[in-house]
């Protein structure tokens, strides 16, 4: 049996929970009254505490601030129909957490303080998991470098956090993307495969440049050729091509997305043929202009199944068919979010209900 950790739990003065507005809730911005930390020192885990959400103190030599050493997750609770809580798939989010660890040479999180941190924290904030359709509560862990020294080495302290954040839809519309054939979200041999911090610094001025264009996300492309498709801006990207789902397989520069994974095993227990592999900028622009590629959607945590309705290429600008008629992303996004909110039997066991 799992030991049962003691967590310190130190509760707020005040809730926030009187001045905050459900109805307005931008992705990111209004966090509720606590957070889960927990220090690495000494080659162990230990400080585990639960305590008003605010600064954390550091020095302004801290590694992570000087050499990127930052790993952070992204996963959902959701109020179900009889009042309680659950978190979806909460330990594939753990795997692919210790996975990023080893690649930065971090120490990994044991399960029980990354389970036992993460309930016992929506149980201090339970009233913050919000109970209208298509809302939920946004968990964050990160872990970064806390060394205060600058010397060019993986740091000796850490420092592992649980935030949490009420949100509503990520996207409201369809959306318009540009295929990316100058830059790069990842190459052969590095982090691409990581949620690293570095990872989405390197998007961000590409994506400034698009939004320039008119664009709301990018498609990026392999960093040798730009002839292979890989992710949609910060989520997976799947098509249907022929009546198949097809979407680019995961490598070492492409995210093992959880919600990519979710829709995978949906589709197939639908009946759904389901490809993973090389997908190319030629096959997608073909299936387009000649009709076999009939749906394109972007699918992870924050964004869940979110559609794209245009794509730009070389200066021309594709349109997709109708997102309402796009019968197969649109019922794996209504069986995901019916198991995710209990509407729906969980038959793969994927709600962890606290």
């Amino acid at each position: 049996m799992t030991e049962t950790l003691d967590i310190k739990i130190t509760k707020a003065d005040e809730t926030r929970l009187t001045v905050t507005d459900f109805s307005q809730l931008p992705f990111g911005k209004v966090f509720t009254d606590h957070m889960f930390t927990a220090d690495y020192e000494d080659g162990e885990w230990k400080n585990l505490q639960i305590l008003p959400y605010g600064p954390i103190p550091m020095s302004p030599a801290i590694s992570a601030l000087h050499y990127g050493q930052a790993i952070f997750e992204g996963l959902k609770a959701y109020r179900q129909p009889d009042g309680r809580i659950s978190v979806f798939r909460a330990d594939k989010n753990f795997e692919r957490f210790n996975k990023s660890a080893a690649r930065m040479s971090m120490p990994t999180i044991p399960e029980e303080i990354f389970m036992q941190g993460l309930a016992a924290l929506i149980n201090v904030d339970e009233q913050w998991v919000p109970n209208q359709e298509d809302y939920a509560l946004y968990i964050r862990p990160v872990m970064f470098a806390m060394d205060p020294y600058l010397g060019v080495k993986a740091s000796d302290t850490y420092k592992f956090a649980l935030l949490t954040t009420p949100t509503g839809p990520y996207y409201s519309s369809a959306l318009k993307v540009k295929i990316e054939t100058e830059f790069t979200r990842a190459d052969e041999g590095g982090v691409g495969f990581a949620k690293t911090a570095g990872n989405y610094a390197r998007s961000l001025y590409p994506f400034e440049q698009a939004k320039k264009e008119g664009y709301d996300q990018l498609i990026w492309t392999d960093s040798v050729t730009h002839e292979f498709i890989e992710e949609a801006g910060t989520a997976n990207l799947l098509f249907v091509i022929n009546g198949k789902l097809v979407t680019p397989s995961v490598r070492s520069t492409v995210l093992d997305g959880v919600t990519r994974d979710t829709i995978i095993k949906l589709a197939k227990d639908a009946g759904v043929e389901v490809e993973e592999r090389r997908v190319s900028v030629k096959e997608v622009i073909e299936g387009i202009e000649n009709g076999s590629l009939t749906e394109a959607f972007a699918a992870g945590t924050a964004a869940t199944v979110t559609h794209v309705g245009e794509m730009g290429y070389n200066g021309q600008v594709y349109k997709l068919t109708d997102p309402s008629t796009r019968h197969i992303s649109n019922g794996i996004a209504k069986k995901l979010n019916d198991i995710r909110y209990g509407l729906a039997p969980d038959e793969f066991g994927w709600n962890w209900v606290l």
